[in-house]
């Protein structure tokens, strides 16, 4: 008997239905409010909903209630994102990208709202989808002090040291 509360590894040998595949247990602080829900079969981000009516200014950034909680089983993350329609329509994006919300919190989940228009508001109603919820495992590492590490064909080049700009304008 399987325990539903209880996550299950992964059988890659067998046939994923699109099913769920993690209990997550809400509490909903908000009747009112839809709980998370993916849009579409395959979707990896669930809708998360604003509780409050609010507008947000040019330039201005809200902590924005969402009216759920959760218990997310150890070994696992959600992660909140901001949703790409209102990033591309709007500006509107989250200060933290991704928010992190650890398996051991229980408060209400609230995400940090960013305006980047620099000339219009935006105008957010009560259940107004804000943000998705990607839920994902996690691994916890041993970190071990070493006087040197491994070489590797990148090293230490970051911060765009491979490029990426093919116009005669890119900065350098």
């Amino acid at each position: 008997m399987t325990d539903l509360n209880t996550p299950q590894p992964a059988d890659s040998s067998a046939p994923h239905d699109g099913g769920p595949t993690l209990v997550v247990e809400l509490k909903m602080l908000d009747a009112g409010i839809e709980p998370p829900s993916y849009a579409h079969p395959g979707d990896a981000g669930a809708d998360l909903r604003t509780r409050i009516d609010l507008v947000i200014a040019p330039g201005e950034r809200v902590l924005v209630p969402t009216g759920v909680s959760m218990a997310l089983p150890f070994g696992f993350v959600a992660l909140i994102h901001p949703r790409s329609g209102l990033a591309t329509k709007h500006g509107l994006t989250i200060v933290n990208a991704p928010g992190t919300v650890d398996a051991g919190y229980r408060g209400e989940i609230a995400v940090t709202l960013l305006n980047t228009d620099s000339a219009h508001s935006i105008v957010l109603s009560r259940g107004d989808r804000i943000a998705q919820l990607v839920i994902q495992r996690v691994e916890h590492a041993h970190f071990v002090a070493v006087d040197a590490l491994e070489d590797s064909v990148r090293g230490a080049g970051g911060f765009g040291s491979t490029g990426g700009f093919t116009s005669e304008h890119a900065p350098r």
